[in-house]
């Protein structure tokens, strides 16, 4: 039996809490992976998982052995990127959570240039705007905006851009411009349900802050919906410079109320909490940050 695939099929057992989403996950037959983890007992003399009504779970036993095997998983990581040279011929697979119109704007476009660099890598894009568990999806590192709910996870700033409050000529040519954060209140407001407290919108001018509690018939849960019904005239909405920057070029968008400062928005890698970075996701983190312009 290879003891460290065995391992590796085991931790990803208990993560995902059944035979068939590991198998999923690995891309293997659930037998296959029934059958190792068999193997894996017989081999120790101990039983490692137990079944409840729809999951499975690790015995005392087991979970030290999970805890034991994740350590030694990554430090085979390390000890083989550090024997190919950091960043150089990393091997297997690597999985990215990326909110899906930042990835089609700044990700897709320029991802040739990170796997002509790492042959090796198999890369796994996982488009998403929810904040998933990196652990129970399997990821080595995402990318998220925005303001971060849970303290506990292991960040990294990479960037960070202006908002502005954009709306479509068409739109305003009908409704009016608003002059001021309260005139908000008489415009369709388009919201953007992750994340955040959507209906809320807090504007700062000088030493003066303010906050308008929107109210909308139209709450979108991904970026991209925002974005294209903003450009369809159906409202104003709150986006990130690098989400509308093509648009605002070519005239499709707008910024109001510009002389008003909104929260900035930060960009962040994110990294499963309780496990050290892989080599893998450090590599893609450094790619990115040294090709996404930092203006």
């Amino acid at each position: 039996m290879d003891l460290l695939h065995a391992m590796e099929v085991f931790v990803r057992v208990v993560e995902t809490g059944s035979f068939s989403a590991a198998a999923r996950d690995l891309r293997m037959g659930q037998p296959a992976v029934s059958k190792l983890v068999a193997a894996l007992e017989n081999r120790l003399q101990v039983r490692l998982l137990v079944r409840s009504t729809r999951q499975l779970h690790p015995t005392e036993a087991g979970q030290l052995f999970y805890e034991r095997s994740h350590r030694t998983l990554l430090e085979a990581d390390e000890a083989e990127s550090a024997a190919r040279g950091e960043g150089v011929g990393l091997q297997g697979r690597l999985r990215v959570g990326v909110p899906v119109t930042f990835a089609r704007l700044h990700v897709l476009p320029r991802i040739s240039t990170f796997l002509s660099t790492h042959p090796g890598l198999q890369l796994d894009l996982v488009l998403d705007d929810r904040f998933v568990d990196l652990l129970e999806e399997n990821m080595d590192v995402a990318l998220r905006g925005g303001e971060l709910a849970d303290s506990g996870l292991t960040a990294q700033k990479l960037a960070s851009c202006r908002r502005h409050v954009v709306a479509s000529p068409a739109y305003l040519a009908t409704q009016g411009t608003p002059a001021t954060p309260q005139d908000l209140l008489l415009h369709m407001a388009i919201v953007y349900t992750q994340g955040v407290v959507a209906e809320e919108w807090k504007f700062r001018k000088g030493l003066t802050d303010t906050a308008v509690r929107v109210s909308s018939r139209l709450s979108v849960s991904a970026a991209e919906g925002v974005r294209e019904a903003v450009i369809g005239g159906c409202g104003i909405a709150i986006m990130p410079h690098w989400l509308v920057e093509p648009e605002l070029k070519n005239g499709t968008l707008v910024t109001v109320l510009s002389e008003w400062e909104l929260p900035i928005a930060n960009l962040w890698a994110i990294y499963p909490s309780g496990r050290l970075p892989t080599a893998k996701a450090r590599a893609f983190v450094k790619w990115f940050v040294e090709s996404f312009p930092q203006d």
